[in-house]
């Protein structure tokens, strides 16, 4: 490849670009741009040709059109070793670019706003922006694509050592391209199929996400595995955090720490949550997070050797060692003090995660399942009540069980079904997951139980069948039931509980988690 001569800078995202331009102008490149980039280059006192006075054609339709011709295009797809591509650009008068630097318009960011209009959603349609990626990707042999403003450096670093690009580097930006429109076209199918198809469901559902990392192996060490993420999403998540120290994380990591960041979100209260085999085993809420934490292990102490701990508040010296003095897998929190961080370097292995954002909303999308030939997508659970808590028994709950019924709801929400949760207001008791009958959780939760069930209250993510599972907790000595309601047996249910003199609320909402 000859040396770097003329580059194209058209950006959306203007991270980085006037710099970059300055390292091309010391080299010798001629900058050609258009609109905003233009005008950032000049701001930075870097000289750039306009692009209308690089192929004699004016900018109009509102900048619809600036790029769209043979001079750009035949720059930058021109084969320089084909003696027939170069006669017809000298012909034509066509000069090779040799560097593109192009991203898209925001299309994502735009549509991710509930109150968009269509109107406004189409003018974020890149039409120019996508055809001159294609083309540099394509013809890569001679010309070198960026579309992350994070590869500037890479390219200057060899322009500046060779005065060229290597294939290698040409080849790696290529793909990253081809990637970004692949993206950007699929937000555009997503977001005009549901508009097409009059449903939250696209005909046909496109998704496009990086890979960050190969995983030692999946659920079982057989099973080979990869973490993927959306780059655009912004959840506080797993994906996006930050790993301060400790071994990679597993698959089963991953998926435990996803299950105790979405129980943690549910709190504003500063709240420890212990997770093990995807279902907390300990949830508690104190003044302090490392009472919180204290309290939540405490649940189920076995359980929690070797659990994953989410915490919604900074991690400081004392409670780091009080984490340490157990086997814990994986620790995620806001925030660590410097102590905290040195406390934790005594057990090399512990994997600490920095996850912010926390106790922001969490945003309505999709999850998706895997089966096997297809996928399962529906909205995200981010509901927890359908409106009003409707008291069906003759007692209604005192305040201390209203808080206690809305501590337990919270928490049973993401505990696998079937599910029973006993809680008081400010802590789980005894947690009873994923049992076939509901009335086997009730007393799988009792079991487990670190302390008394007496004067508790129960929560159950569904429907009673049966009076059966009232009339096992309350023997055990529970005051109140909160639970979803509709079973053609409720009047039973309601029976059940005016008999133990029981206070019980419907929230008409399922939490299932399978």
């Amino acid at each position: 490849m000859s040396k770097i001569r003329r580059a194209l800078l058209s950006v959306s995202d203007k991270r980085g670009v006037a710099e970059f331009a300055k390292g091309l102008a010391q080299l010798g490149v001629e900058i050609i741009s258009s609109g905003g980039t233009a005008k950032a280059l000049q701001d930075a006192g870097v000289k750039a040709t306009p692009v209308s006075q690089f192929t004699g054609f004016p900018e109009m339709m509102d900048g619809r059109v600036k790029t769209l011709h043979p001079k750009i295009f035949g720059g930058i797809l021109g084969v320089r070793t084909n003696e027939e591509h170069v006669r017809e650009a000298k012909e034509n008068g066509i000069e090779f670019i040799d560097v593109v630097a192009v991203n898209l318009y925001p299309f994502k960011q735009t549509v991710a706003n509930p109150n968009v209009s269509l109107e406004e959603a189409i003018e974020q349609i890149d039409i120019g922006g996508p055809s001159l990626v294609r083309a540099a990707a394509k013809n890569h042999a001679f010309t070198t694509i960026i579309v992350d403003a994070n590869d500037y450096s890479r390219v200057l670093q060899e322009l500046s050592e060779k005065g060229e690009t290597s294939g290698q580097l040409r080849r790696e930006l290529a793909l990253k391209a081809f990637k970004h429109t692949a993206e950007y076209d699929a937000a555009i199918a997503n977001y005009l199929g549901k508009i097409v198809a009059n449903s939250k469901f696209p005909d046909v559902l496109m998704l496009s996400l990086s890979k960050l990392q190969d995983l030692r192996y999946g659920e079982n060490p057989h099973q080979a595995a990869a973490l993927y993420a959306d780059p655009q999403d912004g959840e506080p998540s797993v994906a996006s955090a930050k790993q301060l120290q400790g071994k990679q994380l597993s698959y089963n990591n991953i998926l435990d720490s996803n299950s105790a960041l979405e129980l943690v979100r549910e709190f504003k209260e500063t709240t420890a949550v212990i997770v093990k085999h995807n279902n907390p085993c300990g949830v508690a809420s104190a003044s302090s997070v490392l009472e919180a934490y204290k309290t939540a292990r405490a649940v189920d102490p076995e359980s929690a050797f070797g659990g994953i701990i989410a915490l919604n508040a900074c991690v400081e010296k004392e409670l780091a060692q009080e984490i340490v003095s157990t086997f814990v897998e994986v620790v995620l929190a806001p925030s660590y003090s410097s102590e905290a961080l040195e406390m934790f370097k005594t057990k090399k292995n512990v994997r600490v995660l920095e996850v912010s954002g926390l106790r922001k909303p969490k945003i309505p999308c999709f999850d998706y399942r895997s089966v096997v030939g297809g996928l399962l997508a529906q909205e995200r659970n981010v509901q927890l009540f359908a409106g009003d808590l409707k008291v069906v028994s003759k007692r209604a709950p005192t305040e201390e069980e209203w808080k206690a019924l809305n501590y337990a709801w919270r928490v049973c929400k993401h505990v696998k079904s079937n599910a029973i949760v006993y809680a008081r207001g400010d802590r789980a008791v005894g947690i009873g997951a994923g049992q076939m009958k509901r009335i086997d959780s009730a007393k799988l939760g009792a079991m487990i139980a670190s302390g008394p069930i007496t004067g508790t209250v129960m929560a159950s993510d569904a429907f009673f069948p049966f009076r059966d599972g009232i009339d096992a907790a309350a023997k055990l000595g529970i005051t109140a039931v909160i639970q979803p309601g509709g079973s053609i047996r409720d009047e039973d249910v309601i029976n059940a509980v005016n008999e133990h003199k029981l206070a019980m609320v419907f929230t008409g909402i399922r939490h299932f988690r399978h």
